[in-house]
Formats: C-alpha cells, structure tokens, sequence
C-alpha cells in the first residue's frame, strides 16, 4: 500500500508541476500548501490546486500526463507480479507469522494458494509447527 500512495503522490506532484507558459502562470492564483514532513498524502488543499492546473493544461498536454500516469501504473504492476516491489515490512510479516501464521502467509503471497493451506493446517492441528512453516514462507526459505 505504501508503494501505491506514492505512486499517487507522485502522479499528484507531475500535476503541480509548473508550466513555464505566461497564459497557464496566470491560472493559478494562490500559493500551493506545502504538506507535513514524513505525510505520504497530500493535504486537500494541495488535491484541489492540482486539479486545478491540470484542467488548466491544454488538452494535449492533459492526455500525455494521463499517459505517463498509465504507463508508471502498469510499470508498477508489473513489478509487483515479477517479486520486485516489497510492499509489506518483514518485521510486521514476522509479528504476523507468530501471532496468526495464515494471515501472514496469504499476506506475503498475496493469494490463497497450497502454502496457505499447509500454514492453515499446520496451525490448527500443531501450532508451533504452523508458526515455524509461516516464517519459512515470510522469509522466503520455502
């Protein structure tokens, strides 16, 4: 998920970015908040100010921002299915593991397949068995 807000934050600040066009500096009439340190989202203020330039944007220039915003979508699509976006911390997956091991596998796996079905039976019949099988599957051991 964190991968995802940023992939949107950064779809929002190619919205802001600014057009060196005397007609579209004209547009935009009031300063754009600038968001809290350490915040992944912006603040609605920020939200509305984007739209607002982009619908400022002549219609050209609108659908190859919307095009570049396609294609880094289906980039990071793409990285995911390939294994190369991480999106969930280790840490929380080996809390996870410990305290529910199915969750954490189809959480890692992102799908119910064979491996949630060990953990699930491993768990329910043998717990630490279940537990010692989740971190395996977490830590890519299995």
């Amino acid at each position: 998920m964190k991968k995802l807000n940023s992939r949107l934050f950064v779809c929002a600040a190619l919205a802001l970015t600014t057009i060196t066009t005397p007609v579209l500096a004209s547009a935009v009439v009031e300063p754009v908040p600038v968001s809290v340190p350490g915040s992944t989202e912006p603040t609605p203020a920020e939200v509305k100010a984007a739209m607002e330039s982009f619908r400022a944007l002549p219609r050209k220039e609108r659908k190859e921002r919307l095009k570049d915003a396609k294609k880094m979508l289906k980039e990071y699509k793409a990285d995911k299915r390939a294994g190369k976006a991480a999106e969930t911390d280790q840490v929380l997956l080996a809390i996870l593991a410990i305290l529910l091991p199915p969750l954490a596998v189809y959480l890692k796996e992102g799908e119910i397949n064979s491996k949630f079905w060990i953990s699930l039976i491993l768990t329910l019949l043998f717990w630490i068995p279940g537990v010692v099988y989740a971190l395996l599957v977490v830590f890519d051991a299995v």
